[in-house]
């Protein structure tokens, strides 16, 4: 996750440059139970409003969050499908504050009535999140579902009526980007805390729909609107948050942003991105499924490290045999293509690594989504890897 409200604070107060460090162990994204009542089009998890066999049991969940504790993770983000049909998630959320930990829900909003709202701020989250695709129909056709955004946006204001912290993630499409200032609008209207704007990663259904991605002139131009915006809202003196995830290239594509606006703090910028290091997949975020298989973050589904029935998390999280992990973990990691080249890779990382892998098979091949030029990369003019619409290629499988 990039915190773009947090690097544009050093703009006007700059604090001390500090060099990139690791977490005692990563934020766990846990997808507690994959059924869903929507069908969403770009669903990593390929959700179904059907039961799953096979998911954890809520003794099972207890006990791997013990482990998860005792590895050092610091917050955990309960998931889905649509973690609020699991009878538990009130037990398996009051034993997350009972451990310390930093404890989100991530929920589609439309089963978020006034009696789940009182027993969600009952719970303590510290913050809950809700995926919005656009407003209106374009949300609902997105999700499969007529009055989804209507259900969605009344959740969001239930919780926040109750004091709750929340926020809205929009995945950005080239079917949906049009309606980027409409949500930027709504939340400010509708006072939520926090706005996320994820790119697409080719996981699930989204690697299904890859060919729907934002291209690279429209990315940024919803960046260079994201980032006037977020700005703005800082200096009217808001408090609201503004993240992006997905595409680390929006930190270097900041970086730009800030040698045209503010030149004589772009240095100073550029030192706190290094710090921050970009992509922390495999690092300092993991994921748990709904059947216990550990992954290296929400969107590598297609590929397991380990199961949390079978090792402890912690033993699972730091084994290194895997190529992948290895991979990921390795500073620098070792990119091939226009990634390797790019002269601001100590603030990228090499971005996401999944988009990479769906459409050439490597892992470590440069990501075909990085909207930045050679020019703007410091690299030779070179052919790009192509964007491809999904043909079932063997290691493009999806669940």
């Amino acid at each position: 996750m990039f915190r773009l409200s947090e690097f544009l604070r050093e703009i006007g107060r700059p604090t001390p440059p500090r060099a990139r460090r690791n977490l005692p162990g990563p934020v766990v994204i846990w997808n507690l139970v994959r059924r869903c009542n929507l069908q969403c089009r770009h669903c990593y998890a390929v959700s179904a409003d059907v039961d799953f066999p096979g998911e954890l049991s809520t003794a099972q969940v207890l006990r791997v969050m013990d482990d998860v504790r005792a590895a050092g993770s610091p917050a955990l983000i309960l998931s889905g499908g649509e973690p609020l049909l699991r009878p538990d998630i009130f037990e398996i959320s009051q034993r997350a504050k009972k451990l310390g930990f930093y404890t989100s829900l991530s929920t589609n909003g439309t089963l978020i009535g006034d009696a789940m709202a009182d027993r969600i701020a009952e719970a303590g989250y510290d913050y809950v999140g809700v995926s919005l695709d656009g407003v209106g129909a374009v949300h609902d056709r997105f999700r499969g579902r007529s009055g989804a955004f209507a259900d969605a946006l009344a959740g969001l204001r239930a919780c926040r009526d109750r004091g709750v912290k929340v926020g809205v993630r929009f995945t950005m499409t080239s079917e949906n980007h049009l309606e980027l200032p409409a949500l930027l609008k709504l939340v400010e209207v509708e006072r939520i805390d926090k706005f996320y704007l994820s790119h697409l990663v080719y996981a699930g259904r989204g690697n299904k729909n890859r060919g729907t991605d934002a291209g690279w002139g429209v990315t940024r131009d919803a960046m260079n609107l994201l980032f006037d915006h977020a700005w703005d809202s800082l200096e009217r003196g808001q408090t609201r948050e503004f993240v992006t995830g997905n595409n680390d290239a929006d930190a270097v594509f900041l970086l730009m942003w800030t040698q045209r606006r503010f030149p004589e703090q772009a240095a100073h910028l550029r030192a706190k991105l290094v710090g921050w290091g970009g992509n922390a997949s495999g690092v300092n975020v993991a994921n748990i499924d709904n059947v216990g298989d550990v992954h290296p973050d929400t969107m590598w589904q297609s590929h397991t490290i380990g199961n949390v029935r079978e090792r402890a998390f912690g033993d699972i999280w730091k084994d290194r045999s895997d190529p992948i992990m290895a991979g990921l973990n390795a500073r620098p990691r070792i990119i091939s293509g226009r990634c390797g080249a790019c002269a601001h890779f100590d603030i990228c990382g090499g971005n996401t690594r999944v988009r990479a892998w769906r459409l050439t098979g490597d892992a470590f091949a440069e990501d075909p989504a990085c909207y930045l030029d050679d020019a703007e990369i410091g690299a030779p003019p070179a052919p790009r890897v192509q964007l491809r619409p999904f043909r079932g290629m063997k290691h493009e499988t999806v669940a």
